[in-house]
């Protein structure tokens, strides 16, 4: 019965993780930079934040997703900021850059914490959550804990794959791009987060 559960908690996560976004783009980015780990630990970041959230709604922690939303102006003050400063340090990048994995590098675990960051100041996702585990009946009674813990299991799973599947995606892809093609990719990337940042502001 579970791994029903399971198997719409692995569709749900690789759904809500797939559409191109900053998370995205900084996947792409760190693993055009740093090479297919960077991207995957940038991935799982925003995987856990996912879990994180899809937890609070399954288990109708109402005291959490209240305080979330009642702070969601400085969620996204805070994202937005965060957001604009990511795109202009990648502004900052030379082509040479680009060329070394360990070139100002901060590690696998900062690639990690800062995405999960990121991703925790949009607390709108909850209410995706919300709203799936609702639509499915998960969470509302005490016999539905079970399936609400594997379902959440199922999301970062699911979330998880598709990290994988776009670090090592774009892993494959750099072998056949130029270094001038990657330089123009990166500050592409940088000036999308820049207006992802703004936005997140702007739209308070």
């Amino acid at each position: 019965m579970e791994i029903k559960y399971l198997l719409k908690g692995i569709i749900i996560g690789f759904s809500i993780a797939a559409p191109v976004g900053p998370i995205g783009l900084l996947c792409i980015k760190r693993t055009l930079a740093h090479g297919p780990m960077a991207g995957l630990a940038t991935g799982l970041g925003a995987a856990t934040a996912d879990a994180c959230y899809g937890f609070v709604a399954g288990f109708g922690l109402t005291f959490i997703t209240g305080l979330l939303l009642n702070m969601k102006t400085e969620f996204h003050i805070i994202g937005g900021i965060f957001l604009v400063f990511l795109g202009c340090q990648t502004l900052k990048k030379k082509n040479a850059d680009l060329n070394s994995r360990n070139h100002e590098f901060k590690g696998y675990y900062l690639s990690y914490v800062s995405t999960l960051f990121l991703t925790l100041t949009n607390p709108m996702t909850i209410m995706a959550f919300m709203g799936i585990f609702a639509g499915l009946g998960i969470g509302t009674e005490n016999n539905g804990y079970t399936q609400a813990a594997t379902l959440v299991a199922g999301v970062f799973s699911g979330s998880a794959l598709w990290w994988v599947t776009l670090s090592a995606g774009t892993a494959l892809l750099k072998r056949h791009l130029s270094l001038n093609f990657q330089n123009k990719i990166n500050s592409l990337t940088g000036i999308i987060l820049i207006i992802f940042g703004l936005w997140a502001i702007l739209s308070i």
